[in-house]
């Protein structure tokens, strides 16, 4: 089976999710938690004076705006109505009508995101995606959501890495098709450079550059 495999944030979406997504659940959730905001600037300087790792900004951030753990009971609303404000306004036109040609052409379309799974599962299952891969959190005995990342964080190296655990995991070694790659940003270089076919979407400069220089196909989706 040939393969479809998209980038989420600033591909498939106009805006990134992942503190958008983490606000989204302290107004509903905790409004209290917005108190922590300067706690949030202040992680993401510190990750940017490399000071602490993506992974762990992550964290950091999941534990001040959504607290320790959260029951599936509690999460799910929160999920769901995220989801659906994602799908309503930041999906890119183009996206859509790509992932329509790669599933008219028989591809398993997969998403392949450095969100959190359990909400990027959300939003790929509303615009068509058949699997995605994310990076995953610890879960408690009562299945809770713990604010820990599980194995890897699903960005750079780490998502080829992933990706190809999910080809084996699936059964596909060996026996996949033709892989066509999305993606907006030069860190997804490893996943480019696996694929058959590499298409940098809105791309930042760097991976402007880099399409140039590979002859990867290259365009806006809006």
């Amino acid at each position: 089976m040939d393969l479809a495999i998209y980038d989420m944030d600033r591909t498939v979406t106009r805006r990134p999710t992942y503190t958008s997504f983490l606000l989204h659940c302290a107004v509903r959730r905790a409004p209290w938690r917005l108190l922590f905001l300067p706690l949030v600037v202040g992680s993401m300087l510190a990750y940017v004076a490399k000071l602490i790792s993506r992974a762990r900004l992550k964290e950091i951030n999941h534990k001040l705006l959504l607290g320790e753990s959260i029951r599936p009971a509690d999460l799910k609303p929160l999920v769901d109505s995220f989801a659906d404000a994602q799908v309503a306004h930041n999906i890119r036109p183009g996206a859509r009508l790509a992932i329509a040609r790669d599933k008219a052409e028989g591809r398993r379309v997969v998403m392949a995101t450095a969100s959190y799974r359990f909400y990027a599962a959300a939003i790929a299952e509303r615009v068509g995606f058949d699997d995605v891969i994310g990076t995953n959190t610890l879960l408690g005995l009562d299945d809770s959501v713990i604010c820990r990342i599980d194995g890897e964080n699903c960005y750079g190296e780490a998502k080829m890495r992933m990706v190809a655990h999910w080809v084996e995991r699936s059964g596909l070694t060996g026996r996949h098709g033709h892989v066509r790659f999305y993606s907006d940003h030069v860190t997804d270089a490893p996943v480019f450079e696996w694929a058959d076919e590499a298409v940098a979407v809105n791309p930042h400069g760097k991976l402007r550059e880099l399409a140039a220089k590979r002859g990867w196909s290259v365009e806006d989706w809006g």
